[in-house]
């Protein structure tokens, strides 16, 4: 069961209307990275989760998300507040509401056309929200690796939004709303190192004599680390094609009539190395490559 409450979670302070900006800070409302991809991702894993300890808290994230949501939907709300009243009733000049709304980074028209001026769920160049944001996978160990990376994402896009604005309310609240991204990192780490056996994901153990093999699988300026030091890896510097030990082909055993039917596909679709044709590449050269010799001809002859 929801319930809202009127009252914001944190008070939104605008000191004056920014089209430019409100089309920005959209990437958090309907963005890959923003509010709303957040609490439907904890929301279907919460009603998933058989763990009531963690049921409990990706349910709490997925509301405290909803309300974020809210935050920066007013925060749009109150930047395009002047813009919305103009381009409703077309007081100004066209060329004048033009510019206000397209003005300071406003790219798109989407937002003013179709939402007018409202918060839009869509990101910031006008592409509408989708489902296909949630990457949730349905192993909890995994998913909550992904939701921490998920909360990196968003607190970076909130650092590079404060960045763009001078405006000290419009900081205020994405300073607020960055900071709780850090809390909900913190939050679920400790929901995943609270699962004794929380790698490697899933149930079936890697095969043993790859899973602690390091591959260099590019030529030149190699550098070694823990990630492929010879303390935690089996380090191959020229790793060999097939290292399963075959000849690195691939086989098919096919039923005798589908057998029979590839034979003749090759059969009749063999290209034969002899045949050197002319190509219409080579017809269009200046001059014509087959005939680049006669052309020398004539000129000795000429001479």
């Amino acid at each position: 069961m929801f319930r809202h409450v009127k009252q914001l979670q944190y008070t939104v302070r605008v000191a004056h209307p920014n089209p430019g900006l409100a089309n920005l800070l959209l990437e958090q409302f309907g963005g890959p990275q923003g509010e709303l991809a957040a609490a439907c991702r904890y929301f279907t894993q919460g009603i998933g989760d058989e763990d009531p300890g963690r049921k409990d808290l990706l349910m709490d994230i997925a509301t405290e998300e909803l309300s974020h949501l809210e935050i920066i939907g007013t925060l749009v709300g109150m930047l395009n507040k002047g813009a919305k009243g103009d381009l409703a009733e077309g007081t100004e000049q066209a060329g004048e509401l033009y510019r206000s709304l397209t003005g300071n980074g406003n790219s798109s028209h989407t937002t003013a056309l179709l939402y007018g001026g409202g918060p839009a769920l869509t990101n910031s160049a006008g592409a509408p929200w989708t489902a296909a944001y949630i990457d949730t996978i349905g192993e909890v160990t995994a998913d909550l690796r992904s939701n921490i990376a998920a909360e990196a994402r968003a607190k970076i896009i909130y650092e590079r939004l404060i960045n763009l604005t001078d405006d000290a309310g419009v900081k205020d609240a994405l300073g607020f709303l960055m900071t709780r991204e850090v809390a909900h990192q913190i939050s679920f780490e400790k929901a995943l190192y609270s699962i004794r056996d929380n790698f490697p994901p899933g149930k079936l153990p890697p095969i043993e004599k790859y899973a602690a093999t390091y591959f260099n699988m590019s030529d030149g300026g190699e550098v070694r680390g823990s990630w492929n030091s010879d303390e935690n890896f089996n380090y191959v510097a020229e790793p060999a094609p097939a290292v399963d030990g075959g000849d690195g082909g691939a086989s098919v055993t096919l039923p005798k009539k589908q057998q029979a039917n590839l034979d003749n596909l090759a059969l009749r679709t063999a290209s034969d190395p002899a045949v050197n044709p002319i190509t219409g590449a080579e017809i269009g050269a200046v001059p014509p490559i087959e005939n680049e010799a006669a052309e020398k001809g004539k000129a000795s002859k000429k001479k």
